[in-house]
């Protein structure tokens, strides 16, 4: 798995620069492009320049300047979607704040933070929609209710026991999204899915956990959680999922069956039944995270395929070989995940069972190399593909080109070692040689494709996957 990417990368920006914000801003590095002053070009046109701009980017720009930095602050538009990391509060000052107000942030994740610093928060950016508690310090998070447009709430690693989860109670209206990862608690497992079982109006619900938890199936709160879409759920501590895991036929009138659309699961080993599958018909999204590398004689995988044929999208990682239950991907399917072994006449029963696929990720647990030359012909249709370029010749990878409608291309591995003789020293972007080969691809596809060497995730989720 890649490393935990995302654009709060340039929060790193943000706290070197919340000392510096407040003072004059230095024009020495201007291109001489843009050293013209600003009211010579009308402002829609210099927004317009920046909309086209990655994050980091902006955020230098509107150092350069305080024509710049007032432009880019006023203009919400531009940082729609926009998070950053929040750490060491005591280095933040007003200047700071009231440029965060400006542009309404609304996604924010701490680090190692306390109590007072949601206070702070509060105040400070009262429009806070998403919020990420990563190492908690405290053991709890009743000043949550201080946020009343929040919608989404994550705590990872946490390293003090939640001694109180009935302050989610008064999120029940609001919250659309729930991350708890790492997270021990003081109360019992029953009390913490009473706690959850309020939300009514979450949409996904993340839980990943030691094996710690112990919850003997999930119909005992599914059925509380109408408008769940996407459950990502931690399954180490079963070995075989009794017939009501997901839903059970005996609960009360009034309950509608599940409504799911998206399922994650991680350390994954139990035995299944047809049966005990049945309650997820709606199921459009599986990804199944493997327990062992090594995997046992059964491959539970085939039961999941063989009662989900409504499939669009599946991604495994780890478990038994492709070969194993590659006779049972669904028609249905337009987008794989393969973090497996395979061969490559693998692929080949892939393209017949699969022939719409728009989107492949392959990471195979052996070099690739023999495989990415096969994919202009087995799989036409792909839109975006992601894939490692390692021990990948040239000429396979610019092969890719005959890829008519793929519109994104993906590496996994953009590292290389500069310097030969020193194998440790990474560094972690693509190499010059890399770079040539995705300006090569351009040319061939008239720059139609869209290459990225590092990836993005989003503010809230965690490391697991």
């Amino acid at each position: 798995m890649n490393p935990e990417r995302s654009d709060t990368s340039v929060g790193a920006n943000l706290h070197r620069g919340s000392r510096n914000w407040a003072s004059k801003p230095k024009t020495g590095n201007l291109p001489e492009s843009l050293a013209m002053p600003v009211s010579q070009l009308p402002e829609e046109l210099w927004l317009h320049v920046f909309s086209f701009l990655p994050w980091k980017d902006k955020l230098n720009v509107r150092c350069t300047c305080s024509d710049f930095k007032q432009l880019l602050d006023k203009s919400r538009p531009l940082w729609r979607g926009f998070s950053l990391v929040l750490r060491h509060f005591s280095q933040y000052n007003r200047s700071f704040w009231h440029s965060l107000a400006q542009r309404h942030i609304s996604r924010v994740a701490v680090c190692s933070g306390k109590r007072k610093h949601l206070r702070q928060l509060s105040v400070h950016l009262p429009a806070l929609d998403s919020l990420r508690l990563d190492d908690w310090r405290s053991d709890g998070v009743d000043d949550l209710k201080l946020f009343h447009l929040l919608r989404r709430l994550s705590i990872t690693n946490s390293c003090n026991q939640l001694k109180n989860v009935d302050s989610l109670f008064l999120l029940r209206h609001q919250l659309t999204q729930l991350s708890l990862c790492k997270v021990t608690f003081a109360c019992s497992a029953p009390h913490i899915l009473t706690a959850i079982s309020q939300l009514t109006s979450l949409t996904l619900l993340r839980l990943h956990h030691d094996g710690s938890l112990r919850v003997p199936t999930l119909s005992g709160f599914l059925p509380h959680l109408p408008r769940l879409k996407h459950l990502s759920w931690t399954m180490i501590a079963y070995k075989t999922l009794p017939g009501d895991f997901f839903f059970s036929p005996a609960q009360p009138t009034g309950f509608r069956a599940l409504q799911l659309s998206e399922l994650q699961l991680l350390n994954y080993d139990a035995a299944v039944t047809q049966e005990v599958l049945q309650p997820l018909s709606h199921l459009k999204n599986l990804s199944i995270f493997h327990l062992y590398s090594v995997p046992g004689p059964t491959c539970h995988l085939q039961t999941w395929l063989a009662s989900l044929q409504q499939l669009c999208s599946l991604s495994v990682h780890g478990g038994h070989c492709l070969a194993e239950y590659v006779d049972f991907l669904p028609a249905s399917l337009l987008s794989l995940t393969l973090c497996v072994d395979l061969q490559p006449e693998d692929l080949h029963v892939v393209s017949h069972r699969a022939p719409h696929l728009e989107h492949l990720h392959l990471e195979p647990w052996t070099s690739s190399s023999n495989l990415i030359r096969l994919l202009p012909q087995l799989f036409p249709h792909l839109r975006r593909l992601s894939i490692r370029h390692r021990n990948v010749s040239d000429d396979d990878f610019l092969q890719l080109a005959q890829l008519q409608h793929l519109e994104t291309l993906e590496v996994l591995d953009a590292f290389y070692a500069p310097d030969p003789r020193h194998t440790t020293r990474i560094v972690y972007q693509a190499s010059p040689h890399l770079l040539q080969l995705i300006s090569d691809l351009k040319t061939l596809t008239d720059h139609r494709v869209q290459v990225i060497t590092n990836s993005s995730r989003c503010i809230l989720t965690c490391s697991c996957v």
